[in-house]
């Protein structure tokens, strides 16, 4: 049997996953197998229907995660009520061995770590540090770690340098960005799964 699967929302998604799981030593688990399939539907379709397609997964894989954006999955549940329906779907085909981790409110707020190297990726050359012109656009609270709206200041902050949006863009930054610097609790939610699962 092989490790994991995951399904995901979209292609940024998967190359973040991609970063992410790369990096064993600072997950503190072991080299993992994993299939990533990213879900033609996107967030709508993996609300609906992403415990149906990772149900066909149970024998040829020892665990499974369903990911997606909150913002975007056309749900009006509150999102622990809808994480709470989903976990309780899988364990019907899963038993413990699955788990649905919800982004609050999409992908984006993963990118905004205290990280020098998010500049980096990003292609921020200028004379203001990036978060302070978030500030000064009125995309980023003063004091605060994260944007309100995390899509919309990750998609000005690359207009404004002129670095192309592409997929790979999220997995430089899953691949660089410290994995202890992002407190989302999503995030976190991931890092504690794998660990428990995979540890090394």
């Amino acid at each position: 049997m092989r490790d994991l699967v995951v399904l995901v929302a979209d292609k940024d998604m998967e190359q973040t996953l991609c970063g992410i799981l790369s990096r064993t030593k600072s997950l503190g688990i072991r080299e993992i197998n994993k299939d990533i399939y990213p879900y033609p539907d996107h967030d709508p379709g993996c609300a609906t229907r992403g415990v149906e397609f990772l149900s066909h997964f149970t024998a040829t894989h020892k665990h499974a995660l369903l990911i997606f954006d909150y913002e975007g999955s056309g749900t009006d549940k509150p999102v622990n009520e809808l994480k709470d329906s989903l976990n309780e779907q899988l364990t019907q085909h899963w038993e413990d061995r699955a788990r649905a981790i919800i982004l609050n409110p999409e992908l984006e707020i993963w990118v905004w770590s205290t990280s020098p190297h998010v500049e980096e990726v990003l292609g921020w050359k200028g004379l203001l540090p990036l978060r302070d012109w978030l500030v000064k656009e009125g995309l980023l609270e003063a004091g605060e770690v994260k944007p309100e709206r995390p899509k919309e200041a990750f998609e000005a902050t690359i207009r404004k340098t002129g670095t192309p949006r592409s997929a790979s863009l999220y997995r430089q930054l899953a691949g660089k960005v410290s994995l202890d610097r992002c407190s989302d609790p999503a995030f976190c939610e991931l890092k504690e799964v794998l660990k428990n699962w995979f540890r090394s």
